[in-house]
């Protein structure tokens, strides 16, 4: 069926991938960077792409830049931080009118590689040096970035299980940096420290729309002079497996409790069961018909709201509900409960069939937009797996109720986090 077609070429220091399709009346083009996570640099690299875009040495005022963007049919500038397994990743996104539905014959695909390769390799600096203003404002937002995190409790809580789950892990790192890491930061340090990514991260660019590669291929490789380098591996594998759950209880001033259960999975993206864990995810606490929201929410009342989720490059899974203070103890045996129904295979081959149509109807939709499409895509960069939207549906289809099975028993439980009101005990 080929539902995503990709062509993929290296470039000095880069690859680009090229989705060729009609499907959209803009042009998607997605800048990745990707690094391993590490204390020293998580605050460096949250703050990096926010002052990257605010002005470059061609813009030299965020005013000035985004009249360029307006001058260019109104294209979109987005950044972006995310987590994947124990890889810090930065994206920029230029979404650009297809010049094909203009009347105006202006290259603008062209203009915006130029215009992305201008705020990547000509930033706005001097002596060695980012603009110090525009450095001072971007650590005053990323410290208000950092505080929304723990102002709204739902993040906090999962936040605080995963720094309690992964302890001696990068992936305990919050995507955002550290707080008190801010203030050190100068305008040389961070040039310093994008000297260093854009020598050795691992780079992807993006192409969605109705391109030629000949034109993509001829920008890219003109304007984005990079050197080769080698993929930063890591250790993914290494962790302390704990002998028993881990249960910590924090008290805040809060009305409703946050209860955060954190899963090994042992199963990750490209592995032969990632499917079989899909499913059992589904059925265990993903969506609506799951057994998570069927019996802490509907049948017992208990939660305002439960789901679960995967990390699937990192192997975890997260249970993450709001309930009543005083219902702690019955929230946590309900849920154990159906882990064990799962383990027991108490569940039917129409949960099964369900499960698969959501997650299909999912992919499907996420692969509707042309960022959802890279999002998608990407996986295979950070696995270092090739495997085709295609194939991945076509695997899930044959998930049976044993390889559901064989994925819960694979799940051990890790560590239970809960915050909760000021003076109330379980």
């Amino acid at each position: 069926m080929n539902i995503i077609s990709e062509t993929v070429k290296s470039m000095a220091g880069f690859k680009v991938h090229i989705v060729k399709t009609e499907k959209y009346k803009t042009n998607t083009i997605v800048w990745k960077m990707k690094a391993p996570l590490n204390k020293e640099e998580v605050t460096l690299r949250a703050l990096l792409p926010y002052v990257l875009q605010s002005s470059s040495e061609e813009f030299p005022s965020t005013g000035k830049l985004r009249s360029y963007l307006d001058e260019l049919y109104g294209a979109s500038l987005y950044v972006d931080l995310a987590k994947k397994g124990e890889f810090h990743i930065i994206s920029f996104s230029l979404e650009v009118a297809n010049e094909k539905f203009l009347s105006d014959p202006t290259p603008l695909l062209k203009k915006a590689i130029e215009f992305l390769a201008g705020l990547l390799m000509k930033p706005n600096s001097i002596d060695g040096a980012f603009h110090k203003e525009t450095v001072d404002n971007e650590k005053r937002t990323l410290k208000q970035r950092i505080q929304s995190v723990y102002d709204d409790k739902m993040r906090y809580s999962n936040y605080r299980l995963v720094q309690e789950m992964c302890k001696e892990e990068p992936y305990s790192l919050h995507v955002h940096g550290e707080m008190d890491a801010v203030d050190s930061i100068t305008a040389e340090s961070l040039y310093e420290y994008y000297q260093s990514a854009i020598k050795r991260d691992e780079l992807d660019l993006y192409i969605v729309g109705d391109v030629t590669e000949e034109e993509v291929f001829g920008v890219a490789g003109e304007r984005l002079q990079l050197t080769d380098r080698t993929s930063q591996l890591i250790d993914s594998t290494k962790y302390t497996a704990k002998n028993d759950v881990h249960e910590v209880i924090e008290e805040q001033d809060v009305k409703q409790g946050k209860l955060n259960i954190g899963y090994r999975t042992n199963i990750k993206y490209g592995d032969e069961d990632y499917y079989a864990l899909q499913v059992f995810n589904g059925i265990f606490g993903g969506f609506s018909h799951s057994k998570l929201f069927i019996n802490v929410r509907e049948k017992a009342s208990l939660a305002y709201y439960v789901t679960s989720r995967l990390e699937s490059h990192k192997g975890l899974m997260m249970v993450m509900s709001g309930i009543d203070n005083k219902n702690y103890d019955q929230a946590i045996r309900i849920i154990n409960e159906q882990m064990d129904a799962m383990k027991k295979g108490e569940f039917s081959e129409e949960e099964i069939v369900q499960t698969k149509a959501v997650i299909k109807n999912q992919l499907l939709e996420t692969v509707d937009t042309s960022r959802g499409m890279v999002e998608i895509l990407y996986h295979n960069v950070v696995s270092k797996k090739e495997i085709s939207l295609d194939e991945w549906m076509e695997k899930m289809d044959l998930v049976t109720k044993e390889d559901i099975i064989a994925v819960a028993n694979k799940i051990k439980l890790d560590t239970v986090y809960f915050l909760t009101g000021k003076g109330d005990t379980k």
